[in-house]
């Protein structure tokens, strides 16, 4: 199983800290959970392997570039700063 926290800063209120957890069993493209929190509150929530793959069909993308896509945004915060905008809503 892999987990990480980050912290984000999204566009929508770039003074507002958040934390982004991101959980899963085998890989991303297999599902995982997700895990936000304001400090305060906090949001959970699960993301299928069915999703994922109407997710990239819809964007009209190779799934598994969608996968790789979704691990630099969600996973790779480090090496992906500044690449990837978050709004919360």
């Amino acid at each position: 199983m892999g987990k990480t926290l980050n912290r984000i800063h999204p566009v929508s209120d770039p003074e507002a800290t958040y934390f982004l957890q991101v959980s899963w069993e085998q890989d991303l493209g297999t599902g995982f959970g997700i895990t936000l929190s304001d400090g305060q509150c906090a949001w959970t929530g699960t993301v299928s392997e069915a999703e994922i793959s109407r997710e990239a069909a819809d964007m009209e993308m190779d799934r598994q570039k969608y996968v790789e896509e979704l691990k630099k945004a969600l996973i790779a915060a480090e090496e992906s700063a500044g690449k990837y905008n978050f709004a919360i809503s």
